[in-house]
C-alpha cells in the first residue's frame, strides 16, 4: 500500500473514507499486479499505463477507468451519473463491486494489448 494513498484517504470524513477503502480493496483484488500510485492528485493503479483512478467527494466516489473503460461499460452506467471519462458512485448506495472488478479486468487486458502493439510497432 502506497503511503501517499493512505494519506489521501485519511483526509476524508468517515463515510467517504470507508467507501474509498472499499473501492481500493476491490481494485487491488482485481489487479493484484498493478502498482498503486498518486496521479493527477488521485489514487490510481497502473501496469504499463494507468488502469483506473478514483477520488473522494462529498456525496460520491469518482471512478475514472479512462475513456475505453467508460465506452465498454456505458450501458451499465445508466443508473449513475457519468461522462466520457468518469462515473460517480453515490455514497448512500453500495459500491457495485462486481462491475468495478469487470471494468478493472477489462482495463488490464486493454493496457496489455496496447503495450504489446506499441512494442511490435517499435520492432
Amino acid at each position: 500500500m502506497n503511503p501517499e494513498v493512505n494519506h489521501y484517504i485519511a483526509a476524508f470524513p468517515s463515510p467517504v473514507r470507508e467507501k474509498l477503502e472499499q473501492i481500493r480493496v476491490i481494485i487491488q483484488a482485481a489487479a493484484p499486479e498493478a502498482e498503486e500510485v498518486i496521479s493527477y492528485g488521485m489514487p490510481a493503479y497502473k501496469l504499463h499505463t494507468v488502469l483506473v483512478y478514483f477520488a473522494g467527494y462529498k456525496a460520491h466516489i469518482g471512478f475514472y477507468p479512462t475513456s475505453s473503460g467508460i465506452e465498454a461499460f456505458q450501458k451499465e452506467f445508466l443508473g449513475y451519473k457519468s461522462s466520457k471519462g468518469a462515473v460517480q458512485f453515490p455514497l448512500d448506495q453500495p459500491l457495485p463491486a462486481e462491475l468495478i472488478t469487470r471494468i478493472v479486468q477489462f482495463r488490464i487486458k486493454d493496457d496489455i494489448q496496447r503495450a504489446e502493439a506499441k512494442k511490435k510497432k517499435k520492432s
